[in-house]
């Protein structure tokens, strides 16, 4: 049975359809700019389209209102028009700079509202609008369209009318006829005379409006109009209708709207509900509009049978809003975690039609999971073997682009074919032809891009000219939802969220010295390993990302994670540059130094043993020469870690020798060798990769090699970053926050004294020790300096007595006063403790003053000293958290900024915990300064307004170590 016998059984249809793009641009030019207090996003546009949205659902309720409503919206520029004419709106300026980013909102807040939303890629809004409203008609039903724009009024007729709600005017022939001159149904004559100059419609120049109606009127039509224009008397309207007849054609359907455009759902979706109270309540709070909350409620209107969104049957529910209705995922109700996957349902495309065809589906769907198949694990330097997209459960696809065959054994790795070989060869697509077709739909503004783990994907296409944007990440949303309850690995959310166990990749490639490149996989479990990883990855997104919005976490995710992906990808595909002369120097000396050491100790043991081995110095130092605290681990060896050893080295000189020997071996092997390894011998540049979502507090790690944990305050340490280098005519700018941690500790938990010494720009901890010992600032003697210093790093990770005593040499009950004397001083971090301990006690979690949230399970330990950790965790958490998002935040204005002031060659290349590093041509370097440590100084504004300033320390220097 069609929709139209549907209706046709019931009672009639009054859909009301909403130009949306006119509302949008409306809002948009009728307030001044409006930016959201918390993190500075544009929404003044989103405002205005909010509030004319509540009062035109306000204004439409009671018996003759809709039945059925609508907002339909633009999807993109290009439309089969332009086809037509491709000089169509090209003259049409770009969208404002400040609106762009409220498109997606706008759709958010229609979802929110309760409104359908409807777009379709090739079409403009206007065409929608014509085929609702012409499939509404033919049903017997009626139409009010709510606009005033002059394109819509040749669909107006005896059951379809158009609504100027900012006039509060009803619009129908007598309106058009009084404002044109001419009836509904020559408005597409009339318009293709005149022309649009907005959109670039050329119409019959030097005709006007009057003169448009004038002839129309006398010759009825266009076309008998254009049959006699030889008869026109007036010799410039004949000759301009004579000579540009073509041309006015051509404008005819240009204007003509389309009835019979593809409806993309039915009119039965679009019955009328009321909002979600919840959906509604969290859209306006992540947006922070107040005044609207208050008086929206709890989003019900009175009307007809309670209300006037009453639906003509049962709506389906509404999930939480997102980016767009467009990008939505499917309702709960659909069960996305309990469809079984279906692997033999997944496509290896393998022709340009299958190619066109998923894409065309793709793009039409608005939202694509996609995934990367590389041959190696550094995006910096791995081939692309293939790509894999997917639009739905089990509608995915691989489209391999450099497979080959395995090379056959005894080969030698030569022969792939010839008479040796009779594998059916690869049939794969030309890979510069898949990626210029591919590379539209990754780039499409209006398509949503959904990965897992995305900066990978995003790095290895940006190597192949392709900017993936707009994106959002699995992994990510899984990171702020639930930040320390679990990993964030897509095979762990798989069977977490979905109870499905993903294709292992050793099941296709193999382990260890049997493993094989992915470009040597077989076409079929290729497929159904890359594809998989694509519809796993968007079923995460249809049942995470709504808990964003219904979480409250919206934000965090927005600001603080979605945009910087794409700025580590950058920093990571730059990389940094080495002195591999340098670094081989390095390693020969500490090579020299370590033999030099090995041989020390076991002159000191008084026979050889093995350095290197834990077991050996236990029994050396335990079992043999019996010293003191000797304490076995559960396997039964003695405990030979570095605090143990830093113990014994108080009083023996052989502990210390087996230290030194460790900090060399592990300085040999991690950096000096490894980063000679790492290094791309083509640039002598070496490539980090950061991990987003690896510490609970927000920090940033990074492996491939590890460039965080280099030793700063040791002199070899600094001879390593020494041999970090700034490319000819360029320097290294390191830019450091100041004592962040303890900064954030002052503002957090409302400290005054060190409120007051950082404002007044005294040294910290000369000002702590003052504080604490009763010495004036001006007498501060160094040692009583040093152990205000440690008590001040040391609160905020939970420091007790016994490892004051340990870090100062001074006895247990002294420390211990320290620490007393500490808190009686700065009562307000006692406060701030203990609220901190009842807080996570009770919700599991707790927060940074950006709203990131940092779940500690220990604190529920059943073990005692495990809550204890659980306790000292959530203590630190907030602050250090607050650290990492600061700078976060930096990291994501940076780019722009730089632009902004003319800096584009000043490039970000690596990120240590609160410090950024930069390579800057030296001539710049001077203008680059100011302009970072302004952008770093100012990241925690607008959201969070810190009662202490933020200190940033800046220094230019050829090498890393220098520029300290």
């Amino acid at each position: 049975m069609s929709e139209a016998d549907t209706a046709s059984e019931a009672a009639p249809i009054r859909l009301w359809l909403i130009d949306a793009s006119a509302y949008i641009f409306r809002a948009y030019h009728a307030l001044p700019p409006l930016t959201r207090k918390s993190d500075g996003l544009p929404v003044g546009a989103v405002q205005g389209y909010c509030n004319m949205l509540w009062k035109l659902l306000k204004d439409m309720k009671g018996a003759d209102g809709p039945t059925h409503l609508a907002a339909i919206f633009d999807h993109s520029e290009k439309t089969f028009r332009n086809d037509l004419y491709d000089q169509y709106k090209a003259h049409r300026p770009p969208a404002p700079e400040d609106l762009v980013p409220q498109f997606p909102l706008v759709r958010e807040a229609t979802a929110a509202f309760g409104v359908h939303c409807v777009e379709l890629a090739g079409y403009e809004a206007d065409d929608l609008i014509a085929t609702y409203a012409c499939k509404v008609r033919d049903m017997g039903g009626e139409c009010v369209i709510v606009s005033s724009d002059k394109d819509l009024m040749q669909l107006i007729g005896p059951s379809v009318v158009m609504w100027d709600p900012m006039k509060d005017r009803r619009l129908a022939e007598e309106a058009v006829m009084e404002k044109f001159g001419v009836t509904p149904d020559k408005m597409i004559d009339l318009q293709a005379l005149i022309g649009d100059s907005v959109d670039n419609v050329p119409g019959a120049p030097g005709i006007g409006p009057k003169t448009a109606a004038t002839l129309l009127d006398e010759y009825g039509d266009l076309d008998t109009l254009l049959e006699r224009a030889g008869e026109i008397k007036q010799p410039k309207r004949r000759e301009t209708l004579i000579a540009f007849r073509d041309q006015i054609l051509l404008s005819r359907e240009l204007v003509k709207l389309s009835c019979d455009a593809p409806a993309p759902e039915p009119i039965a979706d679009f019955a009328m509900r009321d909002p979600d109270p919840a959906v509604l309540s969290a859209f306006l709070e992540t947006m922070e509009f107040r005044s609207l909350q208050k008086r929206v409620g709890d989003g019900k209107l009175a009307g007809h049978e309670g209300s006037a969104f009453a639906p003509s049957r049962p709506a389906a529910p509404l999930t939480a809003p997102v980016i767009s209705p467009r990008y939505a995922p499917q309702a709960v109700s659909e069960d996305v975690e309990k469809q079984i996957f279906d692997h033999e349902a997944y496509r290896c495309i393998q022709t340009l039609e299958e190619l066109d065809a998923f894409l065309a589906r793709a793009t039409e769907a608005g939202v694509v999971g996609f995934d990367t198949e590389t041959d190696a694990l550094s995006a910096t330097h791995a081939g692309l073997c293939g790509v894999s997209l997917a639009i739905g459960p089990n509608d995915a696809c691989y489209i391999p682009l450099t497979h080959e065959l395995e090379p056959l054994a005894g080969s030698g790795g030569l022969d792939f074919g010839g008479e040796a070989d009779a594998r059916e060869p690869l049939t794969q697509l030309d890979k510069p032809t898949v990626l210029a077709r591919v590379k539209s739909i990754l780039e499409d503004p209006s398509v949503l891009k959904v990965m897992q783990n995305g900066k990978y994907d995003q790095a290895v296409m940006a190597r192949r000219g392709i900017r993936v944007a707009p994106t959002d990440d699995t992994m990510l949303i899984s990171y702020v939802l639930e930040g320390g309850l679990h990993g964030h690995g897509m095979d762990e959310l798989s069977r977490l969220h979905l109870g499905h166990d993903p294709i292992p990749f050793k099941s296709v490639c193999g382990t260890g010295k049997s493993q094989k490149s992915f470009k040597h996989v077989e076409l079929k479990p290729a497929t159904q390993y890359a594809a998989e990883d694509a519809d796993v990855t968007l079923r995460l997104w249809r049942i995470l990302k709504p808990r964003l919005a219904a979480e409250g976490l919206a934000t965090v995710y927005e600001t603080l994670e979605r945009p910087l992906p794409a700025v580590l990808a950058d920093m990571e595909s730059e990389g940094i540059r080495v002195d591999p002369d340098r670094l081989r120097r390095l390693s020969s000396e500490f090579g020299l130094k370590m033999v030099e050491l090995e041989a020390k100790a076991h002159e000191m043991a008084g026979r050889p043993f093995g350095i290197s081995s834990p077991k050996q110095i236990g029994e050396l130092l335990f079992g043999e020469m019996n010293l003191p605290g000797g304490k076995k681990t559960a396997s039964g060896q003695w405990e030979t870690g570095a605090a143990t050893l830093e113990t014994l080295a108080e009083t023996h000189e052989l502990p210390r020798a087996i230290l030194d020997w460790r900090q060399l071996s592990k300085l040999k092997g991690t950096y000096t060798d490894a980063l000679v390894a790492a290094m791309d011998e083509a640039t002598d540049r070496v490539h980090t990769s950061y991990q987003l979502a690896a510490a609970t507090t927000g920090r940033l790690a990074s492996s491939d090699p590890n460039l965080q944990n280099i030793p700063i305050r040791t002199e070899t340490g600094r001879q390593i970053r020494q041999a970090f280098i700034a490319r000819p005519g360029s320097v290294l700018i390191s830019a450091d926050y100041s004592q962040i941690e303890l900064r954030l500790l002052a503002h957090i938990g409302d400290i005054p004294e060190l409120k007051r010494a950082f404002k007044a720009g005294i040294d910290i901890h000369t000002a702590t020790a003052s504080e604490m010992f009763g010495v004036p600032v001006d007498q501060m003697d160094p040692e009583t300096r040093r152990r205000a210093k440690a008590i001040n790093f040391g609160i905020v990770y939970g420091i007790s007595a016994f490892g004051l005593s340990n870090q100062l040499g001074i006895d247990q009950s002294e420390a211990g006063a320290y620490i007393k004397t500490y808190f009686e001083r700065f009562p307000g971090i006692r406060a701030y403790m203990d609220a901190t301990r009842a807080e996570v006690k009770q919700a599991g979690f707790v927060s940074t003053v950006f709203g990131r949230r940092i779940h500690i399970p220990a604190i529920h330990s059943k073990s005692g000293a495990e809550r204890q950790f659980g306790e000292r965790a959530a203590i630190n958490a907030p602050i250090q958290g607050a650290a990492a998002d600061i700078i976060r935040r930096a990291m994501i204005r940076m780019p722009d900024a730089l632009q902004a002031a003319g800096l584009s060659e000043v490039k970000m290349l690596l990120q240590v915990h609160d410090e950024l590093v930069f390579e800057c041509p030296e001539a710049l370097a001077e203008t680059a300064i100011p302009v970072i440590r302004r952008v770093m100084e100012g990241a925690a504004e607008p959201a969070v307004a810190l009662s202490v300033p933020l200190v940033v320390e800046a220094k230019a220097a050829k090498n890393w170590d220098e520029a300290h």
